[in-house]
């Protein structure tokens, strides 16, 4: 992908997103038990994302432990299995294909962005961890570095990152859900 539409992708990916969740919202159709169902594998993606963000200094120093042992990506693996939960609890099938669409017009381009920067920051020890570790879709088994322990969470991290306003989005998103139910009958 040519390194000026990655550019525009990282910039219009926020008000892109927020556009998706009106139409989301304005057509979802939940059911109790679609809410549910789709509220358990959202808090999945939530959670991978959360535990991500207490890992992560961003320019600082580069994140390999924690999930991204598992993934260069644990942010954008969480945020695409929090966009099926959702897709699951607004109970239209076409809500699988815009999401799809998104995040391959969307995030792979930033993916690949956030790579390239990645290198020149970090050269060769972000290349001996990309060589080692998938792009998105996590390995089985944790990368370590030279024998390095797991590394702790750090609540601060969480906090700085400001990833509870993921939670908080979601909050909102299953709140007004179930106020179409109540709403629709």
């Amino acid at each position: 992908m040519p390194d000026r539409y990655s550019s525009l992708a990282s910039r219009v990916r926020v008000p892109m997103g927020f556009a998706i969740v009106a139409i989301y919202l304005l057509f979802a159709e939940p059911t109790p038990a679609l809410l549910a169902a789709g509220a358990i594998v959202a808090m999945g993606g939530l959670a991978l994302r959360a535990a991500s963000a207490g890992h992560v200094q961003k320019n600082r120093r580069l994140a390999v432990r924690g999930p991204y042992a598992y993934t260069r990506n644990p942010l954008y693996l969480g945020s695409a299995i929090g966009a099926i939960g959702l897709a699951i609890a607004g109970g239209r099938w076409w809500f699988f294909l815009m999401i799809a669409l998104f995040f391959a017009a969307v995030y792979v381009p930033v993916m690949r962005s956030e790579q390239a920067h990645l290198t020149a920051l970090f050269g060769k020890e972000y290349s001996d961890y990309a060589r080692a570790v998938p792009l998105l879709l996590p390995r089985w088994k944790p990368w370590r570095s030279h024998g390095s322990p797991p590394g702790k969470f750090d609540p601060q991290l969480y906090w700085n990152n400001r990833e509870y306003q993921a939670f908080l989005a979601f909050v909102v998103i299953v709140t007004v859900l179930w106020g179409k139910i109540v709403w629709m009958g």
